[in-house]
């Protein structure tokens, strides 16, 4: 009988444990892949996403994949993986974000990856926190005009109010004075037309515009619209203030880049990003201040204690008047909290290990604000509406909580975050000074597994 040699059975070993090692290295996360192929799990994800997630971390543990329309997404739910998502060279925002940005504004992916990094330094420049003061008088003046326009008493649907409060001030203030309609027809035509592209955000950044008629139709009217007044925005010059617009500053930097072409659709994408969150965190600050009678007592004291009894002379808000009304500003960081988005994401550059698992380069990387920020380890009695939670953030170094994951992470923060909570609290002041506001029906309660937040 012949005995294999020592050698042959040390190479073996060695052999076996590489492959041992490589098997090891290459274990994928769990992957849900449902029953057609490239759409995957696409109609159940699609359906209820936000419900599909929690089921999945349920059953398969705090990271797992989803196949759906061909594309692998990756989602992380617990501390190492967040902290891959926070932390890792090895995956980045610009190539996560650059399709849906080519189904939704129609910029190609040279021109987009060329260009978003010099945009969002300039866009983020205009609209820090050490520009705000250039925005404070501004916003305060076009309230209380919008105000002004829209009455003082009657009923109405506060979603549909904040809408018509909210659509003039912001646009007449990022693009240009008297861009926005006063004409009811053509006001009604705006909104219906933005309302049909917002909601229908979702599936266009990643269905062919073919299958959305009507979600087409919305995109090129808006579009048109900029093509028609790009000249006017470029020309405008303010009678009171000296410093461009946000989107005058974008169409210099087109030009100067030789990309003007593309600026109707970068208008596009700043009218998007400007109103589809600052509405809904309105209404729904509103909407949980009134359904809390002690802290909608204690924000009237306070907005009496500084600006004194409401009546109808014009009052200005300065900074310091916004220091001395904390509570505000905690009630819309809840709100968001609360309200975050359903998944943010990233590209997986090159294979990542998370927990036991190597999420592989191609991946989309996945983490949900929405789940993370009802977290009990971190955001006791999450299900709760406590502004007062906010007291332990660092807010006058802007510094939010930990975790809180809204405006996004690392270096391609939400740019506008900033302006967009400068909005809500003079808008909260104003209407609180002007009107006495109560709600007729009681709180909507979130649909938590809409999908949309």
């Amino acid at each position: 009988m012949e005995f294999i040699s020592p050698t042959v059975i040390i190479i073996l070993g060695c052999v076996a444990v590489l492959l041992f090692l490589q098997w090891k290295n290459l274990r994928r996360p769990p992957c849900i892949r449902g029953w057609i192929p490239w759409i995957g799990a696409g109609f159940e994800f699609g359906k209820t996403p936000l419900e599909f997630i929690e089921k999945a971390r349920i059953k398969y543990g705090p990271v797992f994949t989803v196949i759906v329309m061909g594309t692998r997404m990756t989602f992380v739910t617990e501390e190492e993986g967040i902290n891959v998502f926070l932390k890792s060279k090895e995956i980045n925002f610009e190539l996560a974000v650059q399709n849906p940005v080519y189904h939704t504004a129609s910029i190609a992916k040279n021109i987009f990856l060329k260009l978003h990094e010099k945009l969002y330094i300039t866009v983020k420049g205009k609209m820090g926190i050490f520009n705000l003061y250039k925005f404070t008088g501004q916003l305060t003046e076009e309230l209380q005009e919008q105000l002004q326009n829209l009455g003082t008493h009657g009923t109405t649907d506060l979603n549909k109010f904040m809408r018509h409060l909210l659509y003039p001030v912001t646009v007449n203030i990022l693009f240009k004075k008297g861009l926005f309609p006063t004409d009811e027809r053509k006001i009604r035509e705006f909104h219906q037309h933005f309302q049909a592209y917002d909601e229908g955000f979702e599936y266009g950044s990643q269905l062919p515009e073919c299958l959305l008629r009507n979600w087409s139709k919305s995109k090129k009217w808006l579009l048109a619209l900029f093509e028609k007044n790009i000249p006017d925005i470029k020309t405008h010059k303010s009678a009171k203030e000296n410093y461009p617009t946000v989107m005058q500053a974008v169409l210099d930097l087109l030009e100067m880049e030789a990309n003007e072409q593309k600026s109707p659709n970068y208008g596009l994408l700043l009218l998007w990003a400007s109103l589809s969150n600052t509405v809904p965190v309105a209404f729904w600050t509103f909407a949980f201040v009134l359904s809390h009678p002690n802290i909608h007592r204690t924000i009237m004291e306070g907005i009496s204690s500084v600006f004194g009894t409401a009546g109808k002379d014009k009052i200005k808000v300065s900074e310091d008047d916004l220091k001395k009304l904390p509570l505000i500003k905690w009630c819309i960081l809840e709100t968001i909290r609360l309200r975050a988005p359903g998944v943010i994401a990233r590209k997986v550059l090159k294979p990542v290990k998370i927990l036991d698992y190597t999420v592989p380069s191609g991946d989309l990387l996945m983490l949900s604000p929405f789940w993370l920020h009802r977290n009990p380890k971190y955001f006791p009695e999450p299900d709760l509406f406590k502004p007062e939670r906010w007291k332990e953030a660092n807010l006058e170094k802007h510094a939010f909580l930990d975790c809180f994951m809204a405006f996004g992470s690392g270096k391609y923060q939400c740019p506008g975050r900033w302006l967009a909570l400068l909005e809500i609290q003079i808008c909260i002041i104003l209407i609180f000074y002007y009107y006495d506001c109560s709600l007729l029906d009681p709180l909507p309660k979130q649909v938590i597994f809409d999908g949309r937040i």
